[in-house]
Parts: C-alpha cells; sequence; structure tokens
C-alpha cells in the first residue's frame, strides 16, 4: 500500500470511529440524579391551639396593618402549615416597658392556658433611659410569667430579640453620633435575655439583624420610618418557625 494511500486510509477510519462515538445519546448513558433530601412530615396537632403574644410596638404591630404585624403573620403561617384552629391574643402597647407590660398582664389576668407565648419587651427600657437593673429584675419575672401562662410548660415560650432602631431612617436621625451607643445597649439587653434563656431552658430567637439591614433596605421599616415593615415581620417569622414547630409538635 502506497504510504499517501494508507494515511488516506487512517483518516477515514479516525472520522468514522469518532462519528459512532458522538452517535451515543444521552439515552445510552446512565443518568445520575441528585439525591433529594426527604422532607419531615409535619405532625398533625388536634384542636385549637392558643397564642399569647407579650410585648410592645413591636408585637402590637405600630406602623402596619393588623395583619402585618408578626403575630398574626405566625398565626397565619401555622394555620397553612397545620390547617389548625388558632387563636391569638395579643398583651402589648407602644412605648410600654417592662414595668408596663408585668402591669397589664396581672391588670387583664388572662387565663395560663396557652399552648404558644411569645415575649419581645425591652425597647421602651433602653430608650426611655431607665436604669439597666430595672430589666436585669423585671425580665425574668415576664419570662416566669410567660412560662405559667404556657400551661407551666417553658417549652412554649420563645423570646424574641430586641431590634435595634438605630438602623432605621428615624433613628439614624435622631440618634446621630449615638448610633454606636444605642446599638451597644440593646446588645447588652439582648445578651441578658439571652443568658438568661439558656440557663432557664427557654428558646430565645434573634432577630436583630435583621433589623440592622434597615438603612441598607428600606423596604424593612414601616412608613414611620421606625418600625419594622410587613417584610420585616415576616422575615421575623421565617426565623422563628423551626423553633414555633418544634414547641407544639414536641
Amino acid at each position: 500500500m502506497k504510504p499517501q494511500f494508507k494515511q488516506i486510509v487512517i483518516v477515514i477510519l479516525s472520522i468514522f470511529l469518532l462519528s459512532c462515538n458522538s452517535d451515543e445519546t444521552p439515552a445510552d448513558k446512565p443518568v445520575v440524579k441528585n439525591p433529594v433530601t426527604p422532607v419531615p412530615p409535619v405532625k398533625p396537632i388536634s384542636g385549637t391551639i392558643h397564642y399569647l403574644a407579650l410585648g410592645d410596638s413591636y408585637t402590637i404591630g405600630h406602623s402596619v396593618c393588623e395583619t402585618c404585624r408578626f403575630p398574626e403573620q405566625l398565626k397565619a403561617s401555622l394555620q397553612q402549615t397545620y390547617s389548625s384552629n388558632f387563636s391569638l391574643q395579643i398583651i402589648a402597647k407602644t412605648g410600654w416597658t417592662t414595668t408596663n407590660l408585668l402591669s397589664a398582664i396581672k391588670d387583664q389576668n388572662p387565663e395560663p392556658n396557652y399552648d404558644l407565648v411569645t415575649l419581645l419587651i425591652g425597647v421602651n427600657n433602653q430608650y426611655q433611659g431607665r436604669d439597666f437593673s430595672l430589666y436585669e429584675k423585671e425580665f425574668p419575672q415576664l419570662a416566669e410569667k410567660a412560662v405559667l401562662l404556657a400551661k407551666g410548660d417553658k417549652k412554649n415560650v420563645i423570646v424574641i430579640s430586641i431590634p435595634d432602631y438605630a438602623y432605621t431612617p428615624y433613628g439614624n436621625a435622631v440618634a446621630g453620633n449615638e448610633r454606636t451607643r444605642i446599638s451597644a445597649e440593646i446588645d447588652k439587653y439582648n445578651a441578658f435575655a439571652e443568658k438568661y434563656c439558656t440557663n432557664n431552658g427557654i428558646t430565645f430567637v434573634s432577630i436583630t439583624d435583621i433589623t440592622r439591614m434597615g438603612l441598607d433596605n428600606k423596604d424593612l421599616v414601616a412608613s414611620d420610618g421606625l418600625h419594622p415593615s410587613q417584610l420585616a415581620y415576616s422575615k421575623f417569622v421565617d426565623r422563628m418557625m423551626p423553633k414555633v414547630k418544634k414547641a407544639l409538635e414536641d
């Protein structure tokens, strides 16, 4: 065989072999599927679930619609998850300190039959310049009352951290150079509450970092430029839901 003819044959064979390989369809190859993480089944909850929300303006939802505040959003999410009936009672008012909330609970004297109790309190202690020792005294009292109202079961109590109003347009304008001090004091309040909850087996959920995005994302702030918006509260609920579901299902 002449050298030139031999080279031509080799080229033709090479093209034929490559063509055969490229004709292999995806169906001829094994399909590797990504493993699917199983979603834990939701345990059914029978009867009506009674929920009590204790707090201040952050609980009553100052400057947002009634269904926009976090207790209402939490209730709606739970109803959708469990297809159960949920009743909600709120004891909260704009401007309340720990002292005001203790007094209101005493006056209203709610029945100790709640399946879930949330507690978010303390920003007005800081804002009004109350001595920190007052919070050290009264927050534990409120936590104990929350447990008592939750049928005496501490696993049914969720304490939520204090938002940081220094990261809102209003707070930033009023605080000025005091922003660092305000944030440090709120950190002090939250650290005390978290430590108390940890030492006493109560669930603590921190949402302060969400509110500290308020200057970068105005959608997280209500129309008054100070309080959390519906969007911010929805993020609170997303953060809380795993803990709340665990409390209700255990």
